[in-house]
């Protein structure tokens, strides 16, 4: 990347924005732009990176120096921006989740489709040290054919702030599984490499929100108030799903539970398993032998403490700007996937009822919504 002339804009100025920044100017790309609605926010962005600042996201794509948008803000705020950025020729790295909603992520794919631009998603756990030597040890055959994924992303006492932008359906989307087990989700479609799937079926359960005794040990959701606070989606997700070659993946989604917290992600295979946190630099290989004497066969791989997903994303899509060819990973069309399965657990949840996915036809663009919906509330930014 180093030596490359890519002015970069960064919507959301929040952690996740500098985040990205920081690793713009590692790669040797230029923030050259940053929005936020929040002066102070503006502020310090402009000062740490000497970019120019704007109050919208009108105002940054049709600067003239943005080659490329990185979007952090919250869910609902992710079609207008993208569409615009793209619309306007920009590429786009967009956080997780694609869209609060699955028809919202379907008019930010018909966007795409009528683009120069292209649109990735951060789904950065993909790039981590584990799941890359997982990949590695995969390709080689060591796993033989996988049959099951066991993905978790279970918080004991988690739950964000309430009454932020997390914990309110119109802004999210949803709770627990559109926040952090769309990159279990993600990450098991990903191992896979996203089979045709069949049947998708769960429960999506709303257990501590609206509770006045809820205990926060750790101080998560900060000044906890019950019955001040908007809390209308889930707080942990159960589900089970499908694959039309007998592959399933197991999930299970929470940022509150009685039960110890996990990130453990265990995958069978014919031929061995694996298994690793989330995330993680460390791989489990599990195997057994007849030879000799009957014998387990377990393996620790142990990847770059400084490999990190982000970083690997940041690189991969600032390569796909510079080179002006599509992402070979984190595509708009596996993103569209995961938010399709998304949405069948939602609906599975409320019929009662094991769900297909729809794979309908991409909608086309639509007009903008009225610019006063477009905006993120003051300070919102996305989760890490």
């Amino acid at each position: 990347m180093n030596g490359t002339s890519i002015g970069v804009g960064i919507v959301g100025l929040g952690g996740m924005g500098h985040h990205h920044a920081r690793n713009v100017e590692e790669l040797g790309a230029t923030v050259v732009a940053g929005v936020d609605l929040v002066p102070e926010q503006r502020e310090r962005f402009a000062a740490e990176f000497n970019a120019k600042t704007y109050e919208t996201h009108d105002e940054l794509v049709v600067d003239d120096a943005v080659d490329a948008v990185v979007v952090t803000t919250p869910n609902r705020f992710h079609e207008p921006i993208t569409v615009a950025a793209l619309e306007a020729g920009c590429d786009v790295l967009v956080e997780k989740p694609l869209a609060h909603t699955l028809e919202s992520a379907e008019r930010i794919a018909a966007a795409e489709a009528e683009s120069d631009g292209f649109c990735m998603v951060g789904f950065h756990n993909r790039h981590a040290a584990s799941m890359a030597m997982f990949e590695e040890h995969h390709a080689r055959g060591r796993f033989g054919e996988l049959t099951h994924i066991e993905a978790n992303y279970v918080r004991r006492r988690g739950v964000p702030g309430p009454g932020s932008w997390f914990t309110n359906k119109d802004l999210s989307g949803g709770g627990a599984l559109l926040d952090i087990g769309v990159h279990a989700l993600d990450l098991a479609l990903y191992a896979l490499d996203f089979p045709d799937i069949t049947e998708v079926s769960g429960i999506a359960r709303t257990t501590f929100g609206g509770r006045e005794d809820y205990a926060d040990p750790d101080g998560f959701g900060d000044n906890w108030d019950a019955n001040a606070e908007t809390y209308d989606v889930d707080d942990s997700v159960s589900a089970f799903i499908r694959c039309a070659d007998g592959q399933t993946i197991s999930l299970e989604a929470a940022w509150a539970t009685n039960r110890e917290e996990s990130m453990d992600f265990r995958i069978r295979g014919t031929e061995a398993g694996a298994q690793f946190d989330i995330g993680d630099t460390k791989l489990q290989i599990l195997g057994a032998s007849a030879t000799g004497a009957d014998h387990y066969t377990d393996t620790t791989c142990t990847g770059d403490t400084g490999l990190t997903g982000y970083l690997e994303q940041d690189e991969r899509f600032l390569t796909a700007v510079a080179t002006g060819s599509e992402p070979t990973t984190n595509t708009l069309d596996e993103a569209l996937t995961v938010q399709r399965v998304i949405d069948a657990i939602y609906r599975s949840s409320e019929t009662g009822q094991a769900e297909s996915i729809e794979s309908r036809p991409i909608p086309q663009p639509v007009e903008k919504e009225a610019e006063a919906d477009q905006q993120p509330e003051a300070g919102a930014e996305a989760d890490l």
